[in-house]
């Protein structure tokens, strides 16, 4: 039992008296989100993340900078722990161990090379981070120079070969947070789609769809993925109430994503997670996740007809537009104040957008099928894909992904990937001087306006641009000062 918990991706803080943007795995996507280009947020001091919008985050004095290092390499250190333990053995049960802590490196691998470096593509021979396997010593580990980019994913690809063989047959089915073979073909595919190996993405998402079924329709026309009990997820954070995350009562991911919870950064403070509006006028009308986020009317059909305490929801939290309400409360009570939600690390859907992409960028002529199928069943019965090329396709899919994925930790990695430029619009004068009647503590309600990107270039001034370094982090200075080979 000791063995496999190991293997459980922590949601809590890696400092005795953390920051309250320290919170774990959650804390490193939501910054990886703001540091995109479709989630503004406010710029007051409640915003614990203002820093990830505006880059200064990328510094190697940074908080969230050391919490990104120590996140990933935390975790990889405790797989290497179990690989040390399990090598050479033959029992069935420890082999799964045995494979997820495979799988496991792999993944923190994975998110450390993106974080650190830019994509595969064309950056092979770039330095990266530091590899770190079972059997290195202390004196091999504090002099361990920075691999490049080509190594580290050779690395992350042999872990994940291993842990396929080893996972084959296992299913985690109530313990999602436990990696199973679906996830380790969806790390593959992940880790495929970086390298370009097309072909190869789209057959290890396949492989990884087996593993679950997306939320239907009327699952996503309410606020959901908050429990790891839908069977569209297939890997996820596990937070129980008496979690250290939830006991601090705001120092967790919901207070500062989830709209409708009754104790958080969210509704306290209005440091609401927005969705830009340049992504919102994107999304047609007839697909539903247009209603994840209130509409610069004021409305979405996810919460026009509830109310807490008698109060329309949309009044009783001050929603203004643009706001999202996508994730739902705790126990899908809202005004709950526990905020112990869990959190999605991989969702099947996500496997359908890759394997189009795969499939796509390889000439299969299934490509367009396998989006529409997807979209028009689970998202938007109107939908049709007009690409005509796979380079447009890939284009289309990067926006069923901003739709599908907003705020679960993709904003700047897709972005790096598809080696685009952040495109951040501010609103029209026009929009930012309407006005919304907002609900105030005690009742009363006061006028506010939407809020749009206040960030629109670098912080030296320039316009934003394509592989730029200001959209990686820097190694840590604590890492520096104790590894001088870095």
């Amino acid at each position: 039992r000791l063995v496999g918990s190991e293997m459980c991706i922590r949601d809590s803080s890696t400092a005795e008296e953390p920051d309250h943007n320290d919170y774990g795995v959650a804390a490193v996507y939501q910054a990886l989100e703001q540091g995109g280009q479709d989630m503004p947020c406010t710029t007051s001091g409640y915003n614990w993340f203002n820093n990830s919008q505006t880059y200064a985050d990328r510094i190697y004095t940074s908080s969230l900078d050391e919490l990104i290092w120590k996140t990933f390499y935390n975790h990889l250190d405790a797989a290497n722990k179990v690989l040390v333990l399990t090598e050479g053995t033959e029992d069935p049960e420890m082999l799964i161990y045995r494979g997820q802590a495979f799988a496991a490196r792999a993944y923190d691998f994975l998110n450390l090379a993106q974080a650190y470096q830019f994509t595969y593509a064309g950056h092979e021979n770039e330095l990266c981070v530091p590899i770190v396997t079972e059997n290195m010593t202390l004196e091999e580990k504090q002099n361990n120079p920075r691999a490049t980019v080509e190594k580290v994913y050779e690395q992350i690809i042999k872990d994940l070969n291993q842990a396929i063989d080893l996972l084959e047959g296992y299913d985690n089915g109530t313990n999602k947070d436990k990696i199973d073979e679906a996830v380790a073909y969806g790390l593959r595919a992940r880790a495929n789609l970086l390298m370009h190996n097309w072909a190869e993405a789209a057959k290890d998402a396949e492989k990884a769809i087996a593993g679950g079924t997306p939320q239907s329709l009327a699952d996503v026309s309410k606020p959901t993925f908050n429990s790891a009990t839908a069977d569209s997820w297939l890997w996820g954070v596990l937070i129980t109430p008496d979690n250290d995350v939830v006991q601090t009562g705001i120092i967790n991911w919901p207070s500062h994503l989830c709209s409708l919870t009754g104790n958080g950064y969210t509704t306290l403070t209005g440091s609401f997670r927005y969705v830009s509006s340049a992504l919102y006028d994107l999304i047609p009308d007839s697909d539903i996740r247009k209603q994840w986020f209130i509409s610069p009317e004021g409305t979405s059909k996810l919460v026009d007809n509830t109310t807490v305490d008698g109060i329309p929801v949309i009044d009783y939290f001050g929603l203004t537009p643009y706001a999202n309400v996508k994730f739902g409360a705790y126990q899908d009570i809202m005004g709950n104040t526990t905020n112990s939600q869990d959190w999605p690390l991989m969702r099947v859907e996500e496997m359908y957008l890759i394997k189009a992409e795969g499939e796509a960028m390889s000439n299969n002529p299934n490509a367009k099928q396998t989006l529409e199928n997807f979209v028009k069943t689970y998202r938007n019965p109107d939908y049709t894909c007009t690409a005509s090329s796979a380079q447009e396709m890939q284009d289309e899919i990067w926006l069923q992904r901003r739709m599908e994925l907003w705020g679960e930790g993709f904003g700047i990695t897709d972005i790096l990937r598809t080696q685009k430029t952040v495109e951040r619009t501010a609103l029209s004068e026009e929009v930012q001087k309407t006005e919304v009647d907002c609900w105030q503590e005690g009742g009363s309600f006061a006028k506010r306006n939407p809020l749009g990107h206040w960030f629109l270039s670098f912080p030296n001034g320039k316009a934003f641009s394509e592989n730029s370094s200001y959209y990686l982090y820097a190694i840590p200075e604590k890492e520096m000062n104790a590894n001088p080979n870095l």
